[in-house]
């Protein structure tokens, strides 16, 4: 009876550290995928403004009755993000800006911007309690920059400059907006292609001539 315990015992204690010798494996395995896995940026949409353009002025008012202006020198760089009280993801996404606003106020202001009625756009601020945000309604910002879909963000520098801009639907993707401001890249696929390693010397080139100078 004790020799069968016994056994069982060591069997159990084996069987325990095989699993956790499986479960570092994988997480170790999980690693390397995140590693190897490029972060999505905004998916920048042709048509509007271009990146390095100058942004169109606008003196605006919010539904708070605060003055917005959008375009020109600032003392920090401006974030446009197009909303809409009708669109499941704006909704989803606008419960993530309070803290993304928290967090980058120093060197970023954030604008929403909207259009339709006044009451739904209160109740849609309201609701995700964001009226310390500017929100402003209007229509004549997202024709000038023939915005098409939602939710849309535009980052426009301290000169006035756009510097990049694309759908949203994530933080990560409004961050990466502020990502490829900092690098200089019209956005962060371009920036993450231009940093492939080269082949090395005397690897086999597309051509199969071992990629040397000749």
């Amino acid at each position: 009876m004790t020799e069968a315990l016994l056994v069982s015992q060591i069997l159990l204690w084996i069987g325990f550290v095989a699993l956790a010798l499986v479960t570092l494996a994988l997480a170790r395995q999980i690693g390397v995928l995140h590693e190897r896995v490029a972060p999505l940026g905004a998916l920048m949409m042709d048509g509007g403004i271009d990146v390095g353009d100058a942004a169109p002025k606008f003196e605006l008012t919010d539904l708070s009755g605060r003055p917005v202006t959008i375009g020109g020198p600032r003392p920090r760089a401006t974030m446009l993000l197009f909303v809409s009280p009708t669109c499941p993801v704006c909704k989803k996404l606008l419960g993530l800006v309070r803290d993304f606003v928290r967090d980058e106020k120093r060197h970023l202001d954030l604008v929403l911007v909207g259009d339709g009625e006044r009451r739904a756009q209160e109740e849609l601020i309201r609701r995700h309690r964001l009226q310390d945000v500017p929100y402003v309604i209007a229509p004549e910002v997202g024709m000038r920059f023939q915005v098409g879909k939602l939710p849309y963000a535009i980052l426009v520098d301290e000169q006035g400059i756009v510097r990049a801009k694309g759908l949203v639907n994530s933080r990560e993707h409004l961050e990466s907006l502020l990502v490829a401001k900092e690098t200089g890249y019209v956005s962060i696929q371009q920036y993450l292609g231009e940093r492939e390693p080269a082949p090395a010397a005397g690897t086999a080139g597309p051509d199969g001539t071992g990629g040397q100078n000749r």
